[in-house]
């Protein structure tokens, strides 16, 4: 028997920026009592983790403020804009941050990225077939600062197992792909 959903009886929005709204809601339990819940929307999300042959990928890493840390390894991930397809976002993310473009993009997974207080769903692609761009075409954020490193899948995959790799994204892309590859047995 499944749950019983919850009642929304009242939302108003707290805070709001170009990247999150936060909202406080006023909600009727199946027990009949209510609570206040706080969620955080997101836009849909992208990771991409690209190969450029069978044995190397491109990883990134950046300051990320909220851990106060700039040096993990991730894949190179961002927000979708508003009309665009989660398959344009993970080309657009990887040409700025990166300065590849995929021949071939696969979808690998679409998960929620907390399932209970942040209202985010992330879509995570596997590319192959890399080109670089011109110079030009590959400007980052204003808020990206960014190294780039080509690093052994197998040092990659070593990262994520010994939790030196912790963005969920990355983590979720490289157990995927090493399942896909026999190298990680289930």
């Amino acid at each position: 028997m499944l749950p019983r959903d919850w009642k929304t009886l009242t939302s108003r929005e707290v805070y709001r920026n170009p990247w999150i709204r936060l909202r406080e809601d006023t909600v009727a339990l199946p027990n009949g009592k209510t609570t206040i819940y706080g969620v955080c929307e997101l836009a849909p999300c992208v990771g991409v983790l690209p190969f450029v042959d069978d044995e190397h990928v491109v990883m990134v890493r950046q300051h990320r403020y909220v851990f106060g840390e700039s040096h993990r390894w991730e894949m190179p991930t961002g927000g979708c804009k508003a009309g665009e397809a989660p398959e344009q976002s993970a080309q657009r993310e990887l040409i700025e941050e990166t300065g590849y473009r995929a021949g071939q993009l696969r979808l690998i997974n679409i998960h929620y990225t907390s399932k209970s207080v942040c209202h985010e769903v992330a879509h995570l692609f596997i590319a192959h077939d890399l080109q670089r761009v011109p110079a030009h075409e590959s400007v980052p954020d204003d808020t990206e600062f960014l190294e780039v490193g080509i690093l052994p899948f197998s040092d990659v995959l070593r990262m994520v197992l010994d939790s030196e790799i912790r963005d969920a994204m990355t983590v979720i892309a490289v157990l995927w792909m090493a399942r896909a590859r026999g190298s990680l047995k289930t």
